[in-house]
Parts: C-alpha cells; sequence; structure tokens
C-alpha cells in the first residue's frame, strides 16, 4: 500500500479511486463499515481504493493545549487500512492553509484536483471547510456539480449504542480494555521505541521494557496484562505498569512491560504493546519486599488473563 500527501501528489494509477473521507482514529467499527463500503465499490468499479485521513488532528490544530487523545498513530492507521484492502493512504497536513478553506475550496482543491476521485465514501457526521460549514449533504451537492458521487454510511450500532471514538475512550480512561476492544475490533495498542530507564525493575527481579506515551490518550493508569509484538512480529504476553511509578522519585509517566519467557535486549526497537486487562489502579507500597511481593501476583493475574 502506497502512502501518500500533499507534497508528495496522487500518482496517475490512483487517480480516479473510491476515497473513505474521515479522521478514522482508532479505526473501530464505524470506520471500518466506511472503509468497507469504499473498498468493495472500488472492486466492483475496477477503481482503485483510497483511504484519506488528517494529521496532526483538527481538535489538536484547534486546540494546542487539549490533553492527549489519539487511539493510533498514522503508522498503526496505514497498516489497519491495508488490512482493509486500501490500495492507498493519502494524508492531509491539517495546517493553517487546509483550516481555511471553505468547503467549495476543499472539495475543488484537495478532492478533486489534488486526489482525483471518482467517489467519495463518508461518515454520517463527517463535516468539512473553515468552520466546518460543510456536512454530507454538501458534500453531496458539490459531488454533483464537481464529477464525483459522495455515500454516505450510517452509524454502526453495539451494545444499543453508537460505536465512537469518544465512547472507546471513556472506556480506556475508566480501566475497561475489554470494552474498548470489543468497539475496536482489538485491543488498544500502544507503539513506541523501547527506551533505555533506571534498571529499577531488573534490580526487582522484573526487567522491564519501557517506553513513553507519546500523543496517545492516556488510559487509566494501573497495572495490565499485556500482548506484545515485536518488531519481526513475534509475539509476548506480558504484565505492565502504565502510569507514573508512585514508589520511585522523580515520578516518571512511562509504560513499563515485563515480557514472560523473554530474555533479549529491546533498546532502540520499536515494540506495539496492546492493552489486554486491566488488573488494579498503581499503589504505593510500604517497602520495596511489599511492591515485589505484589508485582509477583500480577503477574500470575496476568497470566490468568492472557490464559498462559
Amino acid at each position: 500500500m502506497e502512502r501518500l500527501d500533499s507534497g508528495s501528489g496522487v500518482p496517475a494509477a490512483l487517480r480516479g479511486g473510491i476515497v473513505a473521507l474521515g479522521n478514522f482514529d482508532g479505526f473501530h467499527l464505524g470506520h471500518q463499515a466506511v472503509v468497507g463500503r469504499a473498498v468493495a465499490r472500488a472492486r466492483a468499479e475496477g477503481r482503485p481504493a483510497i483511504v484519506a485521513t488528517f494529521d496532526p488532528h483538527p481538535r489538536r490544530f484547534f486546540q494546542p493545549q487539549a490533553e492527549h487523545f489519539r487511539l493510533t498513530t498514522l503508522d498503526q492507521r496505514e497498516r489497519l487500512f491495508a488490512e482493509a484492502g486500501a490500495d492507498a493512504m493519502f494524508v492531509f497536513r491539517f495546517d493553517a492553509d487546509l483550516a481555511g478553506l471553505g468547503a467549495r475550496g476543499f472539495a475543488e482543491q484537495q478532492l478533486v484536483r489534488l486526489i482525483g476521485a471518482a467517489g467519495v465514501v463518508t461518515g454520517d457526521d463527517f463535516t468539512f471547510g473553515k468552520g466546518r460549514e460543510g456536512d454530507v449533504a454538501a458534500l453531496a451537492a458539490l459531488g454533483a456539480e464537481l464529477g464525483f458521487s459522495a455515500e454516505v454510511v450510517p452509524p454502526v450500532m453495539l451494545g444499543g449504542e453508537t460505536v465512537s471514538s469518544t465512547r472507546i475512550r471513556a472506556h480506556l480512561r475508566e480501566g475497561r480494555p475489554r470494552e474498548a476492544a470489543a468497539l475496536l475490533t482489538r485491543p488498544f495498542a500502544i507503539e513506541g521505541v523501547i527506551e533505555g530507564g533506571d534498571r529499577r525493575g531488573r534490580e526487582l527481579g522484573f526487567p522491564t521494557a519501557n517506553m513513553t506515551l507519546a500523543n496517545y490518550l492516556r488510559p487509566a493508569y494501573g497495572i495490565y496484562a499485556v500482548r506484545g509484538r515485536l518488531a519481526h512480529g513475534r509475539l509476548l504476553g506480558g504484565v505492565a505498569n502504565l502510569g507514573v511509578r508512585p514508589m520511585f522519585d522523580p515520578p516518571r509517566e512511562l509504560l513499563e512491560t515485563y515480557f514472560f519467557d523473554f530474555s533479549g535486549d529491546l533498546y532502540g526497537q520499536t515494540v506495539e504493546v496492546a492493552l489486554i486487562d486491566y488488573l488494579r489502579p498503581e499503589a504505593k507500597f510500604d517497602s520495596l519486599d511489599a511492591l515485589m511481593v505484589q508485582m509477583d501476583r500480577d503477574a500470575i493475574a496476568a497470566r490468568a488473563a492472557l490464559a498462559i
């Protein structure tokens, strides 16, 4: 799958495609329905299928001080779009120029001239253009005038409620990763480069692979049963502390993962850690001995949650 943006443009072989258009952060069931419809149409019409997303997220552009809320990185979305059958991912760089385009300007300049869209598929809540002046009805009207079709995919319901990134974020913030996974169709996963640490875990008998949370949403701090995917694809079970390590100074926000039955050097490698189950909140213990006893218990609980 090709990764494109406004700087690279769209090659001739990918013009005239069906474009799934949205933020798609998290790529949950609702997003999958939109992309799935675009891919199905593209295949039926013999056209390329392109998923167009935005980076940074418009909310980050307009509210730079907002708390972290991202559910996926661009790299993760690229892999997910490829698995869904897309031929390319197009990244709109959301900057002042793009934010200043009206609905017509966005349709003309970005969808028609830049991407060469023959059709656009969105969710029913999609808005575009300066001040969100355009909605799905405006997109359909502009498409009829400018020569592309516009199709809306209805929301996906699960458990009597609409599947949404907002609902997923609430589950994660409240320590419900399994409920979030049901909406995502996979566990929420944090991907990052393993950093060197102060070796506290190694001294306690639990050597950990440490990574920062970067721009990801902050799930509930605590201990999790996790699964890790190493750079070469190996999968490992483990137990992780996500938080600020209240037993140690200075406090530092990290995801610290102890992988079961693994020995090796992961420093500098990119690893993806999926949160499977929430075991308990972070806590401060009276002594390191008490902490070590609890860490043994956490490892046993994590193995049980992972059925390993």
